[in-house]
């Protein structure tokens, strides 16, 4: 399917490696010129000359999206998006009691706010132009909670809410605001975390990786492309319909049937 949005411009923050990679390559892929973001700056300039082979136009900017200068970086090399892809790591794993002020502080600056400047700095425009795509990837602990993953499911449900009602105000200006909401995909991230649980209970890391998969009805860990592919189509030129929405990618595992 063509998706209608060659030559249009991206942001995808914190897209060096895992989800956000993936969503710069299906972007890339359908024509656009694409903005990449990473804070480690041998694997972004790998991730970008990547992407570049495929006949694709890439800027990288390394840094901590987080960072207000790495922000102003970011939007200084792409003042003008049609699309922008919110997306960075989530707080590591802590149980409540364990929870400090510094711990929700820094959560709510990575997951919450970011994303809300982000999308203030580059809605009016989009609005003006009469297209615009905003997607947030967020987690499926907004819908269903994860122990130990407070901080994050609290900022990512907090910028859900926050930025509800502005996806239906800008609406009549072709402009979309969505989340998507992964389960467990194999990423780097599931992978250090089976390692260290290995680690610690003293068990084989395979065995923990199929008990881990034999509960999602899919049977198996997402593919980073297929939310990649997802994010492009929410991105297109045949979305314009869908708005306010978070679409859950996981599996099955979210057991309710709405």
């Amino acid at each position: 399917m063509d998706l209608g949005i060659a030559g249009r411009k991206a942001i995808v923050c914190a897209s060096s490696k895992g989800l956000g990679k993936a969503c710069a390559k299906a972007l890339a892929q359908a024509g656009c010129q694409v903005v990449v973001n990473g804070r480690d700056a041998k694997i972004l300039d790998a991730t970008a000359q990547e992407i570049r082979a495929a006949g694709a136009e890439v800027i990288a900017i390394v840094g901590d999206i987080g960072d207000a200068i790495v922000r102003a970086a970011v939007l200084a090399a792409c003042p003008d998006p049609d699309i922008l892809v919110n997306n960075n790591g989530g707080p590591p794993p802590r149980s409540f009691q364990a929870i400090t002020r510094e711990d929700l502080l820094r959560g709510l600056e990575a997951n919450m706010l970011t994303p809300i400047a982000l999308a203030q700095a580059v809605l009016p425009g989009m609005a003006e132009r009469r297209f615009g795509r905003v997607i947030n990837i967020t987690s499926s602990s907004v819908r269903a909670p994860i122990p130990g993953l407070d901080v994050s499911s609290g900022a990512r449900a907090g910028l859900t809410a926050f930025l509800a009602a502005s996806a239906r105000a800008l609406a009549k200006d072709n402009v979309t605001i969505n989340s998507i909401q992964p389960g467990a995909f194999d990423t780097d991230r599931i992978r250090s975390g089976l390692a260290n649980q290995a680690a610690q209970r003293g068990r084989d890391e395979a065995q923990l990786r199929a008990e881990r998969q034999a509960t999602i009805p899919a049977g198996r860990f997402g593919r980073p492309e297929e939310l990649g592919d997802l994010c492009a189509f929410l991105a297109s030129a045949h979305a314009g319909f869908i708005t306010g929405q978070n679409i859950l990618i996981d599996g099955g595992a979210f057991p309710g049937a709405f």
